[in-house]
């Protein structure tokens, strides 16, 4: 049958794509983990943009304040963005350097940054920082987090990003699935890409960059709905020097509820579609060069993602369609192969949630019987993206703050139980 033919073909452009994240799984556990030596300590200013964050911003700036670093090196900047609650007086009583900023115009977190890192040039100068690091108001840092990023950032790493773990783990399938993205992301992908010297990935937050990196982009020029994959894509085809900090950790809130939930998958999924527009070609024109496994990997991270899955749905769904029309016999003939490829891309998914749940056990803040259970729900999750990604390609999506329990804890506290995290959110 045609589909089925169409289907294998699917399954085997998949398999072309994807194969080299299993050699990133070998890499990272062969390997093993990248650690570096002490250095002395860099000037690093810490940003911090929150809109409406009163309720989980202390937590952050506490746990600042808390850091083994050397005072004198680093200082706490948060800007205030377009708030309409009393974000910057908290901040300026837990010790922050704040700037408020009204813009109804130029919204989002990349505009903030941008206004943010501006504002320190104009007032400390130039070239008062060595480095920036970035957090989201509703992330909290273990005391050495300062400390672990510098080691990598004075071993010649211009970007560095750090190990990202759920402060809410055990909330439910959907704050799980997030976490376990973050985690993935961090032990394989991106321990990976550092020991094979390709770029790594920031997501979001948790990340530093150099301030040779903040003049030569002249602040902070990304604004798509995902500034931080746009940020990714513009070290990659410029050759920006990335790195990866396994003992950097910090923690953050993933959505729990569905409306949240699926706002932010919209929001990824329309931001990948914006940046696969402004850097696909170029990262294809990377491909033919000395640095092919990082342009690839980078191409698949949009193309693979947003473009293959929708074509492998589209394909199924208007075929499947079809032959149920014209003859039922034979659509009962196209569901075990339908079944395979679906049974296949789980189980690749599937995989990866394993070994990072048993890798990082201790780590992930939930009972054992959720770990394991998690484990199994984690392809689910990357699932539920495929529908938004369909919405993203016609939908109008904009920045929205969303908005945080502030459960949020190191290691050195108590945390939440998770029956706890359940009821809060």
């Amino acid at each position: 049958m045609i589909l089925n033919i169409l289907n294998a073909i699917l399954c085997v452009i998949f398999t072309l794509c994807y194969l080299y994240q299993f050699i990133y799984l070998f890499v990272a556990y062969v390997f093993g983990i990248k650690r570096f030596e002490d250095a002395p300590p860099k000037k690093i200013a810490i940003l911090i943009a929150a809109r409406n964050e009163s309720g989980v911003i202390a937590n952050l700036l506490r746990s600042l304040a808390e850091q083994d670093y050397s005072k004198d090196h680093y200082r706490v900047f948060v800007v205030a963005d377009n708030c309409t609650d009393n974000t910057a007086e908290i901040a300026r009583r837990e010790g922050a350097h704040v700037y408020e900023r009204f813009n109804d115009v130029e919204k989002g977190k990349g505009y903030a940054l941008d206004y943010l890192i501006k504002a320190i040039k104009a007032d400390f100068g130039e070239d008062a920082y060595d480095a920036f690091i970035v957090f989201d108001a509703d992330n909290v840092a273990e005391k050495n987090y300062i400390t672990e990023m510098n080691k990598v950032y004075s071993a010649g790493y211009e970007v560095v990003t750090s190990y990202r773990n759920a402060s809410n783990y055990g909330a439910g399938w959907r704050a799980a699935g997030q976490g376990m993205y973050f985690l993935r992301d961090a032990r394989i992908m991106n321990l990976a890409r550092m020991r094979l010297n390709c770029n790594t990935f920031v997501t979001g937050t948790g990340f530093l960059f150099s301030n040779e990196v903040a003049k030569a982009n002249g602040g902070w020029p990304f604004h798509c709905l995902t500034e931080d994959g746009e940020f990714t894509m513009d070290n990659c085809v410029k050759n920006v020097k990335t790195g990866y900090c396994h003992d950097a950790v910090f923690y953050d809130e993933q959505a729990v509820d569905r409306k949240n939930s699926w706002y932010q998958k919209l929001r990824w999924c329309k931001g990948g579609l914006q940046i696969f527009a402004k850097y696909l070609g170029r990262l294809i024109k990377g491909i033919f060069s000395k640095r092919l496994l990082t342009n690839f990997d980078m191409a698949m991270c949009l193309t693979a993602a947003y473009a293959l899955s929708l074509i492998a749905v589209l394909v199924n769904v208007v075929g499947g369609a079809i032959y149920f029309i014209l003859d039922p016999t034979q659509f009962l003939q196209i569901i075990v192969p339908m079944a395979f490829v679906v049974a296949g891309a789980y189980l690749a998914l599937f995989v990866f949630s394993v070994f990072t749940t048993i890798s990082e056990w201790k780590r992930i803040r939930a009972s054992g019987f959720k770990k394991i259970l998690y484990a199994f729900t984690f392809p689910l999750f990357i699932f539920s993206f495929i529908p938004a990604a369909a919405v993203a390609l016609f939908k109008k999506v904009e920045w929205k703050a969303v908005r945080h329990s502030g459960e949020v804890t190191t290691a050195n506290t108590e945390q939440p139980t998770d029956e706890n995290a359940e009821n809060k959110n």
